[in-house]
């Protein structure tokens, strides 16, 4: 055990962080006085890098855009001219629309950033006498770390006690194979041993370097993949190895999704169209008419009229705010790319215990005598209060088998009972030591304790584990095996989760190298129960109806999984839909394959055959998202198109190696996140329908009424007005829609199915081709029957109508506009009705309709442009009523 520290420095503070260990903390961690003092000296514990755009970064990036290029070219254009009263007004949209893109980008960052910091690594810490879960930034030198099987180190520190204790440092050296740790000695410890003297001069000396065995340190940002330890924290953030080599961690993944790369496809394709065209126009408009200032400023106006320039803000807009809106659900995204790719998830493979259970194990039945197992106490959800002695000696073993201080809700269940119905009996050791210990493994399911008597007599040996690997540890005959395993059948069939326990002694130092080297008898059975969580079954068959087939994978007993399974909804006929271990072990693939399609729940499942799983649904063409908590689950987690991984049990190498994190380990939160999924993805498939639909009537025109020889309609001017129209709505009132009610009732999307294919295309450009016909007769009888002022504004208030009425029509894909106006959205309302104020504005405000060369509308004209409006607006609404009806002759059919 670790010699005591002094009591706290509470001397001046240290300019900076050395290599020795501080020494100066009590050994039950600092307080929050100290820790806050040291995190305002030091700062985070942060690496450079990583953090979100600035205000100013964004900005740059905005005037970078070709809509600004094209706006500022408009405004030089007209101040060269002469025209300063257009030229600054077009410089006034420049700053209205950079200051809403400030508003909607820095919301977004906002949003990534509060992500960001949701999905950084967490770390465990002795705080004020506690141990408490704390962000990895906010540890601080001298903090008292809490290391175990599969956590990320969160900084450089000196282990001050270590039980088996492994480490992956290939981040740091390159080398693959775990390198073993051990606990600092006393003068490690006191910062005064020659190799951290040595350290202190050259800190390049190996003893103080990753890599090699037998060390006293750990390093931030590798993994803990065996054992647990205690750690002082001696460096952190930039002062650490991995500051110090200027590695970077914990940002969010940039790589573009294929969403985007389909969409930068298709702005490119248009932008070049635009180019074309708008060159065209100028030429043809110059030579023509000889006003080469007009053609330009035509091109211009075409040029933006057609360049889709919402796109990259609808992209970012709704996996940023969709992410923080799963995050309320209870569910981190640590890759936005999975947004997308839920909603087309086929199969979903969870966890039982935890995720479908509530994780709260209690014994609900006590099997003892020995082989014969012909004690029998039933428990239930009683508190007992004593307990008969012939089940004295089962619970001994269960708790001498477990940890002394458990976290597993099984061990914490034996601990419990112990405390309660053993308190006053012989059968609680609490002067025993424990001096070996054997863990689970793939190859045998049962742990063994061995411990030693204060006295220092015959050593005890306590088992516990799967009722067959204890059976097989006491070397039992056929007929005492199937005893036990009749009973275990027996309980397991009631939903419990069955151990077998089993007790032995040993003499000696001489340990054998695994528990078949001591000779143990059987105790008996212990059945424990986990409750399904009220919720599960509802979310069951939410998933069925969506077309979503749930997976139960768990390592208990097959007549367990499948009565839990039966309680949670996954199955409701006989064992057939169960598939053990030991079967999968003997199929091939293909064999695999055709097996989990009838399958809904997996047994006796090693942490090693969940890839093999995830790898056999994929090659069956399934859209895989997997659960899993543990270490040896990350290459599955990796491996499932969604890996998703427990907050509260899982370890930081699975939430690393996972897309989403479910903060409470529920699996109705999973079906929550999917219903949103598919909200998000539906929202953005209208979106990008509307920025389409919407720009065919702008960019006709903006070139038809040039090309007929009429007055130009469109200035630059007049398509910056409307861009300050299409923003609001294609981002932020798409993204508030919400879902359609039938959002988990359709079956999956296929996942290589594109956002905006060709049907889609063609959707959007059927419904801008019908609001531009309704405009251009619009303006073609306004060019016969009014002034050239009074029939430009009655074509515009007309187009932005249509354009309200294309806002309105793509809410929702599936239903009418009747039933669609029903549906609440707070936001869209103020997008129409300030669309309305600016039309009413521009068309009345004297120096407004002076400035966009406007003249007011007499009230018949204003109802007229309102009724061909409704007209552009009926347009899309025929064309989803003749989309469902063939829809359904097709299903009919």
């Amino acid at each position: 055990m670790a010699p005591p520290f002094p009591p706290p420095d509470t001397a001046s503070p240290r300019a900076s962080q050395g290599p020795a260990p501080d020494t100066s903390a009590a050994p039950t961690g600092l307080s929050s006085a100290q820790a806050a003092r040291r995190l305002a000296q030091d700062g985070p514990n942060a690496l450079p890098g990583g953090g979100g755009r600035s205000l100013a970064a964004i900005a740059i990036e905005t005037l970078r855009e070709p809509m600004f290029l094209l706006l500022l070219a408009a405004g030089v254009l007209y101040l060269a001219f002469g025209d300063l009263q257009e030229g600054l007004t077009l410089f006034g949209f420049v700053v209205v629309t950079l200051t809403l893109t400030l508003v909607q980008e820095g919301r977004t960052e906002r949003a990534i950033e509060a992500l960001r910091g949701l999905t950084s690594p967490r770390a465990r810490v002795v705080r004020d006498g506690q141990v408490q879960r704390i962000a990895s930034e906010h540890v601080v030198r001298g903090d008292l770390l809490i290391l175990a099987e599969g956590d990320r180190v969160p900084a450089d520190a000196l282990l001050i006690t270590a039980d088996g204790v492994s480490v992956d440092e290939s981040m740091l050296t390159g080398e693959s194979v775990p390198v073993g740790k051990r606990a600092a000695d006393a003068a490690e410890q006191a910062g005064t041993s020659p190799a951290w003297a040595a350290t202190a001069a050259a800190p390049a000396r190996p003893a103080r370097r990753p890599g090699g065995d037998d060390q006293a340190v750990v390093f931030a940002g590798t993994l803990v993949v065996a054992g647990h330890a205690q750690a002082r924290v001696t460096a952190t953030g930039a002062h650490s190895e991995i500051g110090r080599i200027g590695a970077a961690l914990g940002t969010l993944a940039t790589e573009r999704t294929p969403l985007q790369r389909q969409t930068a496809r298709l702005v490119r394709q248009l932008a070049l169209l635009a180019l074309a065209l708008s060159l065209a126009l100028v030429a043809a408009h110059g030579l023509l008419r000889g006003d080469w200032l007009q053609a330009l400023l035509a091109g211009i106006a075409l040029a933006m009229a057609m360049l889709p320039e919402e796109y990259p803000v609808v992209l970012t807009v709704f996996p940023a705010l969709g992410a923080r809106r799963l995050s309320r659900e209870g569910v981190l995204t640590r890759r936005i790319n999975a947004i997308e790719t839920l909603g087309a998830t086929t199969v979903l493979c969870t966890d039982k215990t935890g995720t479908l259970t509530e994780n709260r194990m209690a014994v609900a039945c006590l099997v003892a005598g020995g082989c014969a197992l012909d004690q029998r106490l039933d428990i239930g959800g009683a508190r007992i209060a004593a307990l008969p002695e012939a089940f004295h000696g089962l619970l001994e073993v269960s708790i001498l088998a477990s940890l002394a201080e458990p976290f597993d809700p099984m061990e914490k269940a034996f601990h419990d009972l112990g405390e309660r119905v053993l308190a006053h009996t012989e059968h609680l050791h609490r002067d025993w030591t424990l001096v070996r210990t054997y863990g689970l493994s793939p190859a045998l399911r049962a742990m063994s304790h061995v411990w030693a008597t204060s006295d220092g007599g015959v050593q005890t040996v306590a088992v516990k584990g799967a009722p067959e690997a204890v059976a097989d540890l006491c070397h039992l005959g056929p007929a005492e095996r199937a005893r036990i395993q009749a009973v275990s059948d027996q309980l397991a069939a009631q939903g419990l989760r069955v151990l077998g326990a089993a007790r032995g002694t040993f003499a000696g130092q001489a340990w054998p190298p695994d528990e078949h080297g001591f000779d143990v008898e059987f105790v008996g059975l212990l059945g424990l129960a986990d409750p399904v969580r009220a919720e599960v079954p509802a979310a069951v068959a939410e998933c069925r109806a969506a077309g979503i087939r749930v997976v139960m994978i768990t390592g208990d007993y097959p007549a367990t999984a499948h009565a839990i399974a039966r309680q949670a909804g996954l199955v409701d006929g006989d064992g057939a839909q169960v598939l053990s271990g030991d079967e999968m072990e003997r199929l091939d693939d293909a064999a695999l394959q055709a097996r989990l399609a009838e399958v809904r729940v997996c047994a006796r499942i090693a942490p090693a055959q969940k890839l093999r799983i995830v790898q056999a649904l994929k090659a069956s063409g399934e859209i895989v998202a997997m659960t899993g908590d543990g270490v040896n689950d990350a290459p599955a987690l990796r491996a499932a198109h969604v890996g998703v991984a427990m907050g509260a049990r899982g370890t930081d190498v699975a939430r690393e190696a996972s897309s989403l994190v479910l903060v409470d380990d529920n699996f109705a939160a999973i079906v929550r996140a999917m219903r949103l999924g598919r909200r998000i993805f539906d929202n953005l498939r209208q979106a990008m329908s509307y920025i389409l639909a919407v720009h065919v009537p702008i960019a006709g025109m903006a070139l038809l009424p040039v090309l007929f020889g009429w007055p130009p309609l469109l200035y630059p001017m007049h398509i910056a007005l409307l861009e300050l129209i299409i923003d609001p709505a294609c981002s932020v009132a798409f993204e508030n829609e919400p879902e359609e009610p039938d959002v988990m009732q359709r079956p999956p999307r296929a996942a290589d199915a594109p956002l905006f294919g060709a049907s889609a295309i063609g959707w959007a450009l059927a419904q801008g081709l019908g609001v531009l016909a309704v405009v251009l007769a619009g303006y073609a009888w306004a060019g016969q029957h009014l002034p050239e002022a009074e029939a430009r504004a009655f074509a515009f208030a007309t187009l932005v109508l249509g354009n309200l009425g294309l806002i309105h029509a793509n809410r929702s894909v599936h239903q009418p506009l009747w039933r669609a106006l029903r549906t609440p959205n707070t936001v869209l309302w103020w997008v129409t009705g300030a669309a309305l104020a600016v039309i009413g504005l521009a068309l009345y405000l004297p120096w407004a309709t002076q400035l966009l060369r406007f003249a007011p509308l007499a009230p018949a004209h204003l109802a007229l442009a309102v009724g061909l409006g409704a007209l552009g607006l009926a347009w899309p609404e025929a064309l989803k009523w003749a989309r469902q009806r063939q829809a359904q002759r097709s299903k009919a059919s």
